[in-house]
């Protein structure tokens, strides 16, 4: 990499130009650099402020695990990690569905909770150790880009020392569902954005006595519902879902409107609410919807993560598809920014497109699912809620048809392997 200073500030260069430092970003930065490629990385949070929230972003799927094994940092962090071993599904206070992720056949079947500043770490110490160069900026935001003729060359970032410039013949962009990167190329003019019936309001309370820690709980009750979610620090995760827009009319009912709302679905849990909440700032919202972006490249840049397909919280696949992506794009992107200058630009152009192609059957894949579950869980008529107990009861009956209907969601193209009773290795016996 180098740097220089210019009239304007200062200027680096490097192989590609990543924007967002989260999951997808950091790993991104860790598969390129693994390749030996020069990596400038651009993080608007500010380090001395923490991780962020924490309310969510925690979960890992199967799949998941399985990428951060690939990339040498499931063996730094599964220490940290907190397995799953059912998802439980209660409506009207009765056991629907009870899925067992053990059932499945493949190596690494488990779910994970694991804390994002863990993650974020090890993912950054795994970089440091690679042939290639991670420069890190943070906090520094993205207010530009730099452009010549048709395609991107890089970024203007806002850092508190002043402006930098960061040339590079790729761009990423990896800075969420709102992003920067998305708007200021273009990208963002054709994006299908798809407001779903509900928001979240995300807290933690202390984890009930009387609950496995292993379990993911959804509760439903009427058109309500909640995800109740075993934290690595010893408390539940609660995801209650409100109307849409209804976070002003909840408040207006304090919070012991909330913890009755809680506890209509768990009571267990709403008695925790009424003893440990005292303010509305233990709370966090999270507007729900879905962002579907046509294209997910232009000369010179792409997006990967939510910036490129923001999906619902249901089931965790926000972090876990960012992984997969970064996975599938840095050996296509390697391999074209190795071809000399004259070819680079269309070398980069086919290799964009085959990594939208390649990642959007199994992004899709969970999309439909994620919106079938929350329509399902909006039901209100009587008879579209016994459907959706009839539903859930099915699955639970079946192996064969959870099977079918959920590993495309937790191991999307994973093929089935050989189950071993007793796991070979020290790895296996603890890998989820």
């Amino acid at each position: 990499m180098r740097s220089d200073a210019t009239a304007d500030g200062s200027a680096l260069s490097a192989d590609v130009c990543v924007v967002g430092g989260g999951p997808g970003g950091r790993a991104l930065a860790l598969a390129l650099t693994r390749l030996g490629l020069e990596v400038v990385l651009l993080e608007k949070r500010d380090p001395a402020r923490g991780a962020g929230p924490a309310f969510r972003g925690e979960s890992v799927s199967p799949d998941g695990v399985r990428l951060l094994a690939g990339l040498g940092v499931w063996e730094r962090v599964r220490g940290a990690a907190h397995r799953v071993d059912r998802l439980e599904i209660q409506d009207a206070g009765r056991r629907v569905l009870d899925l067992r992720f053990a059932d499945f056949p493949y190596r690494y079947r488990h779910p994970a909770e694991l804390p994002q500043d863990t993650l974020l770490a090890a993912l950054a110490e795994q970089t440091a150790r690679q042939p290639g160069s991670c420069t890190v900026l943070e906090p520094a935001t993205a207010v530009g880009l730099l452009v010549e003729g048709p395609a991107v060359t890089g970024v203007r970032a806002r850092t508190p020392t002043g402006t930098v410039r960061v040339q590079a013949p790729l761009t990423v962009g990896a800075d969420g569902r709102h992003s920067a990167v998305r708007r200021l190329c273009g990208l963002q003019e054709r994006v299908r954005h798809r407001p779903l019936e509900r928001d979240v309001v995300w807290l933690k309370l202390p984890f009930p006595a009387d609950w496995d820690r292993r379990v993911y709980r959804v509760r439903i009750a009427g058109d309500s519902h909640g995800l109740f979610l075993p934290c690595t620090d010893g408390t539940v995760r609660v995801g209650l879902n409100i109307s849409k827009g209804g976070l002003r009319a909840l408040r207006a009912g304090g919070l012991g409107l909330l913890c009755a709302r809680i506890g209509r679905l768990a009571p267990e849990a709403g008695e925790a609410a009424r003893g440990s909440l005292r303010t509305w700032s233990d709370t966090a919202l999270l507007d729900i919807f879905t962002a579907e972006v046509p294209r997910w490249s232009a000369p010179g840049v792409v997006l990967i993560g939510d910036a490129a397909h923001t999906l619902s919280p249901v089931l965790g696949q926000g972090v876990n598809h960012a992984l997969a992506d970064a996975v599938a794009l840095a050996p296509l992107a390697a391999e074209a920014l190795g071809r000399d200058r004259r070819a680079r630009g269309r070398a980069l152009h086919t290799a964009l497109d085959l990594f939208q192609r390649r990642r959007e059957p199994d992004v899709g894949r969970s999309r439909a699912l994620q919106l079938r579950q929350e329509r399902m869980f909006t039901l209100t008529a009587p008879a579209a809620t016994a459907l959706r107990r009839t539903v859930y009861r099915a699955l639970d009956a079946s192996p064969a048809l959870r099977r079918r209907v959920l590993a495309p969601a937790y191991f999307p193209g994973r093929h089935p392997a050989v189950r071993r009773e007793q796991p070979s290795t020290p790895s296996e016996v603890t890998s989820v």
